[in-house]
């Protein structure tokens, strides 16, 4: 097995979030964005007759689980919930509070949208704020929070209050590594690797390619760690390579009511209330792609461990996960090397 270690960690390097200075930049339009929000809905409000709602915000999204990944077509985005002291009675349709936001930020920058899950500000320079909004629980008699899904033009039955909590379901992705930070540390790593290896295998429009969410529940569900117990040191290969296998394994045959047919299927059910597959917008064609490529992956993981050539083993993994993996100059490999001491974690 080659000596491949570093070499992941120079790529993870280069695909954290945050290397250049984005989450500055995106902490900063964050905050811009906040403060035009709490300065402009007062007159919003009183414009249309309505009670001054004064928001608070939440972090959620891979910003909140700190598993984001630098996007490949410099896109960069946050994701931000914006909560309301209102119930959903006091706005029976939820695109109206949507529409309240929109008018706030409107003209703040080119161009802001009231998209389904959410109203987003895009900035020019390839920065995008998601403001997913919410009537928080302490207004709602059931104590739950529910995000205002729909937009302008929508049919009824698409304009609704959807029960939702992100940041339990933040709490639930990472709590079994609770104690075990270095089983946390390479989780979060695979989870990048993962985001990665679908922006490059995938066409990013549509659904064609699976969720990010729904590879973070997969990892959840199927990701050990493995790392030497002694020293720490993560073997990064071996545990993307056993990520791939169960993720593969857990393909069953599953009635897809929208077709009419059993297909294989992988699913990624959220772990708190809709409780939903994130997969489930996806077709059986691009299921069938999906376990595809998710078989190539497993199999260049295998050749990778297989190689004793550093060099070659890099390529390989180059071929899977894009140009950010290193590949080294044959003059500083060309050599074979034992096989690190891996083990899975004994808390995870």
């Amino acid at each position: 097995m080659a000596s491949v270690q570093k070499y992941f960690d120079s790529f993870h390097g280069k695909i954290r979030l945050g290397l250049f200075d984005e989450e500055d930049t995106l902490r900063d339009k964050r905050r811009i964005v906040r403060e035009k929000l709490l300065a402009n809905l007062p007159d919003v409000f009183k414009k249309h007759n309505e009670k001054n709602l004064v928001p608070t915000f939440r972090d959620q999204g891979s910003y909140a689980m700190r598993t984001g990944t630098r996007p490949l077509d410099g896109d960069f985005d946050i994701d931000q919930g914006v909560y309301f002291e209102t119930s959903t009675t006091d706005y029976p349709d939820p695109v109206v509070l949507k529409e309240r936001v929109y008018e706030a930020l409107n003209g703040h920058t080119k161009r802001v949208e009231i998209r389904r899950p959410c109203v987003t500000v895009f900035y020019k320079d390839g920065y995008h704020v998601d403001l997913a909004i919410y009537s928080c629980a302490a207004a709602n008699a059931d104590k739950k929070d529910y995000l205002a899904m729909g937009k302008v033009g929508s049919e009824e039955k698409y304009r609704v209050w959807q029960e939702s909590d992100p940041t339990t379901l933040t709490t639930k992705l990472f709590e079994r590594f609770d104690g075990d930070e270095t089983g946390r540390k390479q989780y979060r790593r695979a989870i990048r690797f993962m985001k990665r290896w679908k922006d490059v295998n995938f066409v990013s429009n549509g659904h064609s390619a699976p969720r990010g969410i729904g590879l973070t529940i997969n990892a959840n569900s199927y990701f050990q760690p493995r790392y030497n117990t002694t020293t720490f040191v993560l073997d990064d290969l071996t545990a993307l390579h056993e990520l791939s296998k169960e993720m593969l394994s857990a393909f069953t045959s599953t009635w897809v009511s929208t077709e009419w047919k059993f297909v294989r299927w992988l699913s990624a059910k959220l772990l708190v209330t809709p409780f939903n597959d994130v997969y489930e917008k996806m077709t059986s064609k691009q299921m069938e792609s999906f376990e595809t490529k998710l078989t190539e992956l497993r199999d260049t993981l295998k050749k990778a461990i297989d190689e004793v050539d550093t060099r070659k083993a890099c390529q390989l993994l180059r071929n899977v996960f894009g140009d950010d993996f290193e590949v080294p100059d044959e003059s500083e490999t060309a050599r074979a090397t034992p096989a690190p001491v891996s083990t899975h974690s004994q808390s995870a």
